[in-house]
């Protein structure tokens, strides 16, 4: 469904990303981990449109898409979240999902119908008439997943959507995204939370300092002394097979 070709990113000197390919499978849920700074958020930003790529290809189905907007991939079908949630402080939480349904609805009560349907999805139904400002960590979290969501895509970006929810929340809401994908819809997702990724993710991409370092099952990655190395530094790998610990 989704390739992304040798992407390289550069702001000045810095290179954020350095010819990082990846490609995503129709009906996956596909991870995409890394130490903080190596390069995800921007990626999934060329990925998105909001960043356009110094070299490199985005290719959507078969099509290059590299120099289409943001808007137009999200008519595409591909939608994500962000990192930092910004609801629209001043609506309640219908209000704010019905915004991203009116991409596929312009009759107003169409929006407001499929807005409807899909807080219930995510388990907003209680506090649909609320103000976006007055939700829980738990509830933006869930409110900027519903806004996506209600743009139909096809490819969700989900950018640590996960981040900042203690243990119970995290075990309410992985089932939530596991029926998103059974739904139909396919997930590239960057996350931190390892309980998360093991549980979800079919095949896992690992990116430090702007590199793709490693893919493979979560398992295989979890253990390949490269990924090891990129989190807790160099020699660590060979220190924890030294102790018996690689494999735990």
């Amino acid at each position: 469904m989704l390739e992304i070709a040798d992407i390289t990113m550069r702001f000045g000197g810095l290179v954020a990303v350095d010819r990082a390919s990846l490609h995503v499978e129709k009906g996956s849920i596909t991870g995409l981990i890394g130490p903080n700074g190596a390069g995800k958020t921007t990626l999934f930003g060329v990925i998105a449109g909001f960043l356009k790529p110094t070299q490199g290809r985005v290719i959507w189905q078969s099509q290059d898409i590299t120099d289409l907007k943001p808007h137009q991939r999200a008519e595409l079908g591909i939608a994500r979240t962000f990192q930092i949630v910004q609801p629209f402080q001043g609506l309640n939480v219908l209000e704010n999902i019905t915004v991203g349904a009116y991409l596929r609805h312009h009759r107003a009560q169409d929006a407001i119908e499929k807005a409807r349907a899909v807080a219930i999805r995510v388990g907003l139904e209680k506090d649909i008439d609320l103000p976006a400002s007055s939700l829980t960590v738990a509830g933006r979290k869930r409110l900027e997943l519903a806004r996506a969501l209600a743009t139909e895509p096809k490819l969700l970006l989900l950018d640590e959507v996960l981040a900042g929810l203690n243990p119970s929340e995290i075990r309410d809401i992985i089932p939530v995204i596991r029926a998103i994908r059974d739904d139909g819809v396919t997930i590239l997702m960057i996350e931190h939370v390892m309980q998360a990724v093991m549980n979800l993710c079919e095949q896992v991409y690992v990116l430090a300092q702007g590199q793709m370092i490693a893919h493979g099952t979560p398992a295989s990655v979890c253990n390949d002394p490269a990924v090891i190395e990129a989190y807790l530094g160099k020699g660590a790998a060979a220190r924890m097979a030294q102790t018996g610990g690689a494999h735990a």
